[in-house]
């Protein structure tokens, strides 16, 4: 009797295993037309020129009007200088930790900490820096174009 009740169980599981089979072929039929995405190793990452970063468009150009999202890399240790953006911009820190301060005074001593998880939103016009201290940090950031920076460190 044990013995066929194993029999009965274990053709049980095969044949339940077997219906979620077209279930794992399912996402070969994905219309990348209506959902898309980008896996972390197709992400083409771009050395900034200021060489406190690196940056990565996911969606749309932010040189240009309408949205865009984008990811930056913080080095550990580097920072922008005091500016601000024309318009809103949002955030999400990723990974690691980003330092944030607001002010036309440079001092990184005095940044506030956004750990990974944190959503930050940044208001037009609102005068900042930020980066990283002592690891990479990744943030996302959404916003509408074009997203130009205005230096505004006092002197």
């Amino acid at each position: 009797m044990h013995k066929r009740f194993v029999l009965f169980l274990g053709a049980h599981i095969v044949a339940l295993a077997s219906s979620f089979a077209p279930l794992a072929n399912h996402a070969a039929d994905l219309n990348r037309g209506w959902v898309d995405f980008t896996p972390p190793s197709e992400i083409r990452w771009v050395k900034n020129p200021n060489g406190n970063n690196e940056s990565a468009i996911l969606f749309g150009d932010p040189h240009k009007p309408g949205p865009y999202v984008a990811r930056i890399k913080w080095y550990p240790g580097k920072f922008s200088r005091p500016h601000f953006h024309p318009n809103d911009r949002f955030f999400v820190v990723i990974s690691g930790t980003w330092w944030q301060g607001t002010g036309s005074k440079y001092d990184p001593g005095s940044t506030v900490p956004a750990p990974a998880g944190s959503y930050v939103f940044h208001r037009a016009k609102g005068i900042h820096y930020d980066g990283a201290k002592d690891e990479e940090t990744i943030i996302q950031v959404w916003g509408m174009g074009p997203a130009t920076s205005t230096p505004a460190e006092e002197k």
